[in-house]
């Protein structure tokens, strides 16, 4: 049991949970108008697990390549704590990769290809001689490019051309898609406040670092603004489904978030920290929204 605790903290679950939530509501989007069938609830089983050894070959792999920087800025993590070895770390970080190449590829090589394309761009971020995590404009697009294009529409793209041999993009998914590279710059940003002390002392230069807490917070703050504003506007212009309920969903979760915004100290370490976990239930909840208003 300690040890499935152990690789559960290793994976990140906030990402883990959130590549669900997406991946879910992808397939949903992408059946739009058909039947559901038992054939395509195997194939999505099978993406999810892919999903899930993608997730944590990258996360696992960014904590095997940044340990010392992890033992200042998140001490807990269990290759810093010393709880899991970097060898062990390493070997999960190597199967589980492994894992999500053999079952894309299994299931069609568009679907390979893609995840070896977010696989090789985790790579970049982690290692040298790219290492985009350095630089915060690398790192943030790296970020918004993989969750907001190639997980959006690869997956989409996917499920549609695995169901039905070919793709038709829709207003919905382009919506979905631009929300989520805003939040997605959101996460990049808000993630790095609290790791200023660490990034700093090994020349990460972050946004956090480069313009302060504040300058990263209200960049993040204007972005997933503009982004609960854009998906209103696609609805007012009646290009969604269920455009009642996307425009007052969205007004609601705006209102959330700007409410949870103006109330953080950023000061205040655990205050930090706790945005940012809530930041993410947003993300898990934008999908949720989507997916409903596909249903409704």
């Amino acid at each position: 049991m300690n040890k499935l605790l152990t690789l559960w903290r290793f994976s990140r679950p906030h990402t883990i949970i959130g590549s669900t939530f997406s991946i879910i509501a992808l397939y949903i989007i992408a059946n739009y108008g058909h039947p559901f069938s038992t054939n395509q609830l195997s194939v999505l089983a099978i993406s999810l697990i892919s999903a899930w050894g993608c997730n944590i070959y990258i996360t696992g792999l960014n904590q095997w390549s940044d340990v010392d920087v992890d033992k200042i800025n998140k001490p807990w993590l269990p290759i810093a704590s010393g709880e899991l070895s970097r060898k062990a770390g390493l070997n999960i970080v190597l199967f589980s990769g492994s894992i999500a190449l053999i079952l894309a590829t299994y299931l069609s090589l568009f679907f390979g290809v893609l995840i070896a394309l977010i696989m090789l761009i985790g790579t970049a971020y982690s290692l040298p001689p790219l290492k985009f995590k350095r630089s915060h404009l690398a790192a943030a697009s790296a970020i918004a490019f993989v969750r907001g294009v190639m997980v959006n529409l690869g997956f989409y793209m996917h499920f549609q051309q695995t169901f039905y041999q070919s793709t038709q993009f829709t207003a919905l998914i382009i919506a979905l898609m631009i929300f989520v590279i805003a939040f997605s710059l959101g996460i990049a940003w808000f993630k790095d406040i609290p790791d200023t002390q660490g990034d700093a002392e090994y020349q990460f230069n972050t946004l956090a670092v480069i313009s302060g807490r504040l300058g990263a917070f209200r960049a993040g703050y204007s972005i997933v603004s503009l982004a609960y504003l854009t998906v209103i506007g696609f609805a007012l212009a009646g290009l969604l489904p269920s455009s009642t309920f996307m425009i007052v969903s969205h007004s609601l979760l705006g209102l959330v978030f700007i409410t949870m915004a103006y109330r953080l100290d950023l000061k205040n370490e655990s205050a930090i920290k706790q945005f940012y976990m809530l930041f993410w239930g947003l993300f898990f909840v934008e999908y949720v929204v989507f997916a409903v208003a596909t249903l409704i």
